[in-house]
């Protein structure tokens, strides 16, 4: 009986063993929440798993970090909130992953963002650029929301600074957005910092996402003289926008949110008008050589070629979180969330080197001085240059 009872503990004692051993060696689990499939955006997010899983492959090549590989959860939020919601509930709750990316559309984020920050659940958005995403609940609280994307805001800056400068070209200046959450964020942080450049707007006008003409809209810019119009809408209602002038022949300036990056933007504006509107992103086609390694690697995979930043987005992105695993020797939420807010070492992305990305009061990793000037030209993503372009100062960018 006592070999019996002995037999029996040495084979409790090794399945414990083996237990631990394997919860030890468990993989960290990595969330991607946004849509994938549903709205013209979904590219993006397509592309941000794409960089997403070569990063994890290339740490988990690596080695990992500590002593665990990375694997990646993806959940499609179809642009729907309530989906989204569910997807961040899933993910958390049920599949226990330790961090989350996305999402796609910044209003998704907005719906979710205070569930992140009650379960200390870090969060990397990669693609949605809406300024409010990471600012903390309540003043001073702790912040679970960190980027590394674009930020209206800081686009808002630029194109603003732009405005400013272009003194002889930009005497009446309009102002247009879609009713969507994205489009009425874009449009408050215009007009406030059209105040804050003490730019005079002569004329605000709105446009539904879906809507195919714009000509009423425009011929009250026209009307009110205005020859500088900057627009905040997704690639689409962009494409439309610039249709409309073509139809009523009136061409103002314009300047546009990064949307006008996407595919769905060339496609429904055609070459000719696609080449119209000015403005920024994080990346244009003229790649650096680590950049064009990536490209050689997923480019085959990404819907079109212009969605290939958030690629860079979610590569770096992971790069990021990982290293501020590796300084807390933890998983932790709240251990994370401190180390990225005070990260040591340099981290050596595919967009750039970030050095001390974020802090505790800002957790935006790419500002204004990151951003490329951009025009379609030939069907390619180009970088665009001028003299006012040129002459633009750190100082210029007010928020």
């Amino acid at each position: 009986m006592k070999t019996i009872r002995l037999y029996k503990t040495l084979l409790a004692t090794a399945a414990f063993a083996a237990f631990s051993a394997g919860a030890c060696a468990q993989d960290i689990k990595l969330g991607y929440n946004g849509d994938l499939s549903a709205s013209p955006s979904a590219q993006s997010g397509q592309a941000a798993v794409l960089g997403m899983e070569a990063a994890i492959a290339d740490l988990n090549a690596a080695g990992g970090a500590l002593g665990r590989k990375f694997t990646l959860v993806t959940r499609d939020d179809v642009s729907a909130p309530p989906k989204s919601i569910q997807n961040m509930s899933d993910l958390v709750d049920n599949e226990k992953v330790v961090a989350v990316f996305g999402p796609t559309n910044s209003g998704n984020a907005m719906a979710w963002k205070h569930i992140a920050n009650q379960k200390k659940i870090p969060v990397l958005g990669n693609v949605g650029s809406g300024t409010d995403i990471t600012k903390p609940m309540s003043p001073n609280a702790d912040n679970y929301m960190f980027r590394v994307s674009m930020v209206d805001r800081e686009q808002v800056a630029a194109l603003m600074a732009y405005v400013k400068r272009n003194t002889a070209g930009s005497k009446v200046v309009g102002l247009m957005a879609e009713t969507t959450g994205y489009g009425q964020g874009g449009l408050k942080d215009m007009e406030e910092i059209a105040k804050l450049q003490d730019i005079k707007i002569a004329a605000t006008e709105r446009f539904g996402v879906g809507d195919t003409d714009m000509t009423s809209q425009l011929s009250k810019m026209k009307a009110a003289n205005v020859d500088t119009v900057v627009v905040w809408a997704q690639g689409t209602p962009i494409a439309q926008l610039v249709r409309s002038m073509e139809k009523i022949n009136y061409f103002p300036l314009t300047l546009t949110s990064w949307a006008a990056d996407n595919i769905t933007f060339y496609d429904a504006a055609g070459k000719a008008l696609a080449e119209k509107p000015i403005f920024m992103r994080t990346v244009s086609e003229t790649r650096t050589p680590a950049q064009q390694k990536l490209f050689d690697r997923i480019g085959s995979k990404l819907k079109a070629p212009g969605s290939f930043s958030f690629a860079l987005h979610g590569y770096d992105s992971v790069l990021l979180l990982a290293q501020a695993m590796k300084q807390a020797n933890s998983t932790d939420g709240a251990a994370v969330r401190a180390a990225l807010e005070d990260l040591k070492t340099p981290v050596q992305g595919v967009l750039k080197t970030y050095e001390k990305p974020f802090s505790k009061t800002n957790h935006e990793a790419l500002t204004a001085k990151d951003l490329v000037w951009i025009r379609w030209k030939d069907g390619k993503l180009l970088p665009y240059s001028d003299a006012l372009i040129g002459a633009l100062k750190p100082a210029d960018f007010k928020q």
